[in-house]
């Protein structure tokens, strides 16, 4: 049964290479290449770590045991001639040619297998965009009503299986079995509001959706189809007899010739999906700006141009504690380019708040009171050099970076392949003698290390490290979808 599973896993691969997804991930484990399937080791795994990766890949214990001990060049194991190859002190190359595999199996084999050996671990960023519009011909060709969204693949009706794969199964290969039809195939999914890639895999080939306009490249000589599924309508009551109606904002960079609205039910609308945050828009009906008059959220920008306001997703209260003899308190930060005028807070009997609807992720903000800036006393998280501080907020943060040694340091950084390589920006926190930093990471593999009073290190407290042009060492941290 373990034969039989390492040449499920040889398929695996070989259909992965030969498919040309955008999505071959190189820092795999698995690789195929020049006729030969390869493993990549790393004796510094815990023996959790080496267990799960003979289980993930069906890799025979025996096998793994001599490859880490690296003593032979050449090995047989059920029949299966292999090579062992050191690669560096601590990594070792297995592999074997891929003529062993059994006649009886061919290539679009692959999609047959069960779903659990293809699941193996792997990592796709996840789909951003500020805001998305679908692009089909015909437009009804898709559908996204109550979180629910239909695919349809008109023609291919003598195709023996149509497989959707995309950024939503991270491209599984036997996932989406589509149903066939009378014109087509089709599914239903359950999809939260945001962009996907996806294509269409019809016995074994992988194609892009021929009837979606909206293409990024796959960087593999393709492309896949892009998609969004809306979560918001712009809406203007009246203004029928006008010639034309255009919403532009914050979104679009205020181009106002992009999105044209269309009459529907005694007014103006327009579907689209916007990113999880607050927004600035205004509508352009008939070359003449004007906010929405169904939304009271009016603010002034740096120019004194007022613009309507909405949000969408979680909304975050700030708040100044104090200050109540101030007279006017400004919010600022990244999340709105650092505006000076736009974010008005509310008076309160203990100071000054303000409800903002945000997006998962990393900001940098100040409060200006009667003029002067200042960070948030109440948050000792800040970002940047010393002389130039801004407070942090991780908004719906998913890790935090914690060095537990070192309680005498004056000063820990953290710094990575997520800020650049800053080593000044993310100044760690120290409580009960304990550094921390929390953080909001997509999806994917970061290497990081902290700056100890000036001093780099590793992390201490993680296993996982690989080398670098330095020959010093990165730490190695995955942050899984």
């Amino acid at each position: 049964m373990k034969a039989r599973f390492i040449y499920f896993l040889f398929l695996f691969c070989i259909g992965f290479t030969l498919s040309s997804l955008a999505q071959y991930n190189p820092n795999s484990v698995c690789e195929v290449r020049d006729g030969h399937v390869y493993f990549k080791l790393d004796r510094r795994w815990t023996d959790k770590q080496k267990k799960d990766v003979s289980t993930r890949f069906s890799l025979d214990s025996e096998l793994m045991a001599k490859a880490f001990q690296g003593n032979t060049s050449l090995l047989t194991v059920n029949g299966i001639k292999w090579q062992i190859k050191k690669t560096s002190p601590y990594l070792v190359e297995l592999s074997k040619t891929l003529d062993d595999k059994p006649a009886r199996f061919k290539k679009n084999d692959v999609l047959m297998l069960d779903e659990k050996f293809l699941n193996l671990p792997t990592f796709y960023p996840k789909e951003t965009a500020n805001y998305g519009v679908n692009k089909f011909t015909p437009e009804n060709i898709f559908h996204y009503v109550h979180g629910e969204a239909l695919f349809y693949l008109p023609g291919k009706t003598k195709a023996k299986q149509v497989i959707l794969s995309g950024s939503f199964n991270n491209w599984s290969t036997s996932q989406i079995s589509m149903q066939r039809s009378s014109t087509g195939w089709y599914i239903k999914l359950k999809l939260a509001p945001g962009k996907y890639q996806y294509k269409y895999i019809v016995d074994g080939n992988w194609i892009s959706d021929p009837y979606n306009q909206q293409k990024q490249d796959d960087l593999n000589g393709g492309s896949n189809s892009v998609l969004f599924c809306y979560n918001y309508i712009f809406k203007l009551k009246g203004y029928t007899g006008s010639h034309e109606a255009y919403v532009a904002g914050s979104f679009n960079s205020w181009n106002r010739d992009e999105l044209k609205m269309h009459v529907e039910d005694g007014g103006w609308v327009f579907p689209l999906y916007l990113r999880p945050g607050t927004h600035a828009y205004k509508f352009i009906v008939d070359n003449k700006w004007m906010t929405d008059p169904a939304n009271k959220v009016v603010r002034q920008d740096n120019e004194g141009n007022n613009n309507s306001f909405l949000g969408i997703g979680d909304t975050l209260v700030f708040k100044l504690k104090g200050y109540t003899t101030a007279e006017k308190v400004i919010l600022t930060g990244d999340f709105n380019g650092w505006n000076e005028g736009e974010l008005v807070m509310d008076k309160t009997p203990s100071g000054w708040e303000l409800p903002y609807a945000l997006g998962a992720g990393n900001y940098q903000y100040k409060f200006i009171v009667d003029s002067k800036w200042i960070f948030d006393p109440s948050n000792p998280l800040t970002f940047g050099p010393e002389d130039h501080l801004n407070s942090w907020l991780a908004f719906k943060a998913n890790h935090t970076f914690i060095l537990r040694q070192f309680p005498a340091a004056k000063r820990v950084i953290v710094t990575g392949s997520f800020n650049g390589w800053s080593e000044d920006a993310y100044v760690m926190k120290k409580k009960d003698g304990i550094w921390t930093f929390p953080i909001y990471l997509a999806p994917g593999k970061y290497t990081y290390k902290f700056i100890v009073d000036g001093k780099w290190i590793i992390d201490p407290g993680n296993e996982l490290w690989e080398e670098n042009d330095f020959g010093t060492g990165n730490s190695v941290l995955w942050i899984e979808p």
